[in-house]
């Protein structure tokens, strides 16, 4: 157990280690001796290493207009380099997406990833860029988990953006008195609340955007000069001129310790060590501090920069990185000396029993009430431990404990081992992302996956999906692969293609349409197009083409998806963007677009559909557009010029019945007007018929025979047409007059129907007797004359007429009796 406890120092009831992780790469290690002054920033959660020259252009502390930027690995590992060619950067530190956040002298934010590409840039404000900013900082949100940056500008005023992936820019309220920089300040983000805690000489303000207040503390002697934050924000700790060290919580309305260093010289850094210690760092210097004022000091040998984890400290060094962490519990529970936690003597037990030593059964029977605790607190401890020999050893415990559980559920130590297994491939040298399972918890599997990806391990990411069992993560890495493919320019676009196709597949989960979207982002739009030939959905298809303006190929595929919705998109988007007559043309080889283009026309622009049957020839459909537009015109000269084109339109379509018709109509709109001048009648829009019959009512059938005679209205129609008209103006004598003109060729019944129509019994009876013989009955009946019907009737030997009698007049006995009479007559015969 020496080995395990060996690197422990005790602190207050607690132990805290420091353990190497990491002996950094080489590349590391020059470039660190190369700028002694280099500016660092560390990622939290085992993040990347940024480092930056510090080559000071003024006593202002801007940087150099153009620094060199390194981005490492936590192990050393070079990831990229780039040249700075923005404007004066003043500070630069890791979003929790790990993005690079680059802060300027004129309040602009660029923003890189983590190979130094660069994505986009946001501004602190127009009145960050007229003043100026001299001082930064880059902060992170433990609830949330965003990123924010805060400004401090020349004219002394603090502006700050909650969230980079949403930068909206606040001003803080103006704090009384500021004529200077503050000695010190930090930034305090809890739920949806950011405020800045700045000190300027024994005076400690709260800032937020509505106010600014002074807090008084308690017992603090001393200005202070410097301030450290916790990871978790619920804690500050305070460093005065006097050397003294007072530890708040974030609120300053609690004091938690104040301990005397001894040592008025400012640190070059004072930071947490997870939430539970105060670390100040002097050169070759590291003080640990306690709640309880116990400390702990190490010596170092080299520079170091102190990066905060949420559970521990990375000391980062040119030669090594160091994890600074207080002992988790579990494992001081088993290792600890004298240890007699029931974790402690099931390792014991374990070991004994690879000794094949019976002192293996004593220890069991020591714990058998307490083995299930047991069991869980060597797989916790395992989780904490970074040397896989002591993960196995503990692991190998928690194994051998479970052996005398009955009902054991195995899934704890199976995810437990997929953890650490986890954990070990991400933090090997390789990798360089020392996390600890307590930061994996918090950070999550799915987070860890995206993480690789942005980091282009794609193998490692899916093997880590494929082991835990994640599908989901499957389509996010392939298709950052793929991306990735698509952006080697030194690769043809058919070898491209052909590669993401053999890694890819048809796999349902993967988006083809995202692969190609990026293509065409970086102009290769030959590629992004044969990409889109894999994808199925032609909804991610098209729009994309449409992007592109390939066109005609967006208008293939969406008819070939039948998704009228999809084609609809297609033909406005090129109605917008193309000539009509080439929009036209080109429809004319897509007869389905086209049909749905003709709907869409005739709700949306009915004048638009003649050209399309302009374009297509289709004389006989251009006509009847002609003469539905010929009824909506109010000029009389353009009814007949659009009727005159649908004849000539009719002619062409070799419908010849439909031209004469055309022509008629035409000639027929000609005499109304004419009759229409003259007289001063509206006759204009009625048919034929209707301006017959208007002429007779008018008092001038001279005109209304004319129009028989010119538009040939058979005899029969006209008869029924005039008696009908002569009928409505009550013009009883020239109707008697007119049916002794020559013998009537539809008979004289329809004489008695227009009399009885307009209620005149007196004048139908006038036509009785001109009657068919076969019809009187039924005449009769219709005058109520139902003796004389039923005789009729008998006549004509007609029972059906008989019958329907019968049923007119059941109430007439006298009448009834006759006719059943009558039936019995006929029936004999």
């Amino acid at each position: 157990m020496a080995h395990v406890t060996g690197d422990w120092n005790p602190l207050g009831e607690v132990f805290y280690r420091k353990f190497e992780i990491y002996t950094m790469e080489g590349h590391w290690k020059q470039k660190i001796s190369e700028f002694p002054k280099s500016k660092i920033a560390a990622a939290p959660f085992g993040g990347p290493i940024a480092l930056m020259k510090d080559n000071r252009a003024s006593d202002s502390g801007v940087l150099a207009r153009k620094p060199d930027i390194f981005i490492f690995s936590s192990s050393g590992k070079p990831i990229a380099f780039f040249k700075w060619d923005s404007g004066q950067l003043l500070n630069f530190g890791w979003s929790s997406t790990e993005d690079l956040l680059c802060v300027q002298q004129d309040g602009t934010v660029l923003i890189y990833d983590i190979f130094g590409k660069f994505h986009h840039r946001f501004s602190m404000g127009q009145v960050a860029r007229d003043n100026e900013v001299i001082d930064s900082q880059i902060f992170y949100n433990p609830t949330s988990g965003t990123s924010g940056v805060a400004v401090l500008t020349g004219n002394y005023k603090f502006y700050v953006v909650s969230n980079v992936k949403n930068p909206q820019s606040k001003k803080m309220a103006d704090v009384m008195g500021l004529l200077s920089p503050p000695s010190c300040w930090t930034v305090i983000s809890k739920d949806r609340d950011t405020f800045i805690m700045l000190a300027k000489d024994r005076s400690i303000y709260v800032v937020d955007p509505g106010f600014s207040q002074e807090q008084a503390l308690e017992d603090t002697n001393g200005a202070c000069i410097e301030m450290a934050l916790s990871f978790d924000h619920q804690r500050m700790a305070l460093f005065t001129d006097k050397g003294d060290i007072h530890v708040y919580t974030s609120d300053l309305q609690r004091k938690l310790c104040e301990f005397s260093t001894n040592s008025q010289m400012r640190p070059k850094q004072l930071v947490w060590c997870g939430n539970g210690a105060v670390v100040a760092y002097w050169e070759n210097l590291l003080l640990v501090i306690g709640m309880k004022k116990n400390w702990i000091k190490y010596n170092l040998e080299s520079e170091a920069h102190l990066a905060p984890e949420m559970d521990g400290l990375r000391v980062i060094q040119s030669d090594v990185q160091e994890l600074l962490q207080e002992v988790p519990v579990n494992v001081a529970n088993i290792f600890k000396v004298a240890s007699m936690a029931s974790g402690a003597l099931l390792y014991e037990a374990s070991r004994e029993f690879q000794k094949k030593s019976q002192k293996a059964d004593e220890y069991i029977r020591l714990i058998h009430d307490d083995l299930p605790n047991a069991v869980n607190q060597c797989l916790e401890a395992a989780g904490e431990e970074w040397e896989p020999n002591t993960q196995k050893s503990l692991l190998r415990a928690a194994s051998f404990g479970r052996c005398f559980l009955t009902n054991s559920n195995p899934n704890s130590f199976v995810t437990m081992c997929h953890t650490l297994r986890v954990l070990n491939a991400v933090r090997d040298f390789t990798i360089g992302i020392p996390l600890t399972s307590t930061q994996l918890k918090r950070l999550t599997v799915g987070v860890l996956i995206d993480r690789l990806i942005r980091r282009r391990q794609w193998e490692l990411a899916m093997n880590i999906s494929n082991y835990l069992k994640q599908p989901e993560s499957e389509s996010r890495i392939l298709t950052h692969w793929a991306c990735f493919q698509v952006e080697q320019k030194r690769k043809s676009d058919d070898q491209i293609a052909a590669s993401i196709k053999s890694k890819l597949g048809d796999a349902p989960s993967i988006s083809y349409s995202e692969i190609a979207k990026k293509a065409s982002e970086i102009s290769r739009n030959e590629l992004a197009v044969k990409l889109l030939d894999y994808e199925p959905r032609a909804s991610e298809q098209v729009p994309l083409l449409l992007t592109m303006e390939n066109t005609e190929a967006a208008l293939k595929k969406s008819i070939e998806s039948g998704d009228t919705d999809l084609i609809h998109t297609v033909l406005i988007t090129l109605l917008k963007n193309m000539n009509n007559q080439k929009f036209l043309l080109m429809l004319t080889q897509y007869p389905v677009a086209q049909n749905l283009y003709l709907q869409y026309c005739r709700q949306e622009k009915p004048a638009s559909i003649e050209d399309i049957y302009y374009q297509n020839d289709n004389f006989q459909e251009l006509a009847a557009c002609n003469i539905r537009s010929s009824y909506q015109q109010k000029a009389m000269e353009k009814k007949i010029d659009l009727l005159k084109s649908a004849q000539e339109n009719f002619t062409r379509a070799r419908n010849e019945f439909a031209a004469k018709a055309t022509e008629e109509q035409r000639k027929l709109l000609d005499c109304q007007q004419q009759i229409e001048e003259k007289h001063n009648l509206p006759f204009v829009g009625l048919s034929v018929h209707d301006t017959a019959h208007k002429l007779i009512v008018s008092n001038l059938p001279k005109l209304a025979e004319s129009i028989r005679k010119d538009f040939r209205i058979p005899d029969r129609r006209f008869w029924f047409l005039k008696i009908d008209a002569l009928g409505s103006k009550g013009d009883w004598m020239e109707i008697e007059k007119f049916s002794r003109s020559k013998k009537s060729p539809i008979g004289y019944e329809p004489f008695v129907h227009v009399c009885l129509k307009h209620e005149k019994p007196f004048e139908a009876k006038k036509y009785l007797g001109k009657v068919s013989p076969e019809k009187k009955a039924k005449v009769h009946m219709l005058l109520g004359m139902y003796n004389e019907a039923a005789d009729f009737a008998f006549q004509q030997k007609n029972e059906d007429d008989l019958n329907q009698i019968l049923r007119v007049c059941s109430g007439n006995k006298d009448l009834v009796a006759k006719i059943q009479n009558m039936k019995a007559q006929l029936s004999r015969r």
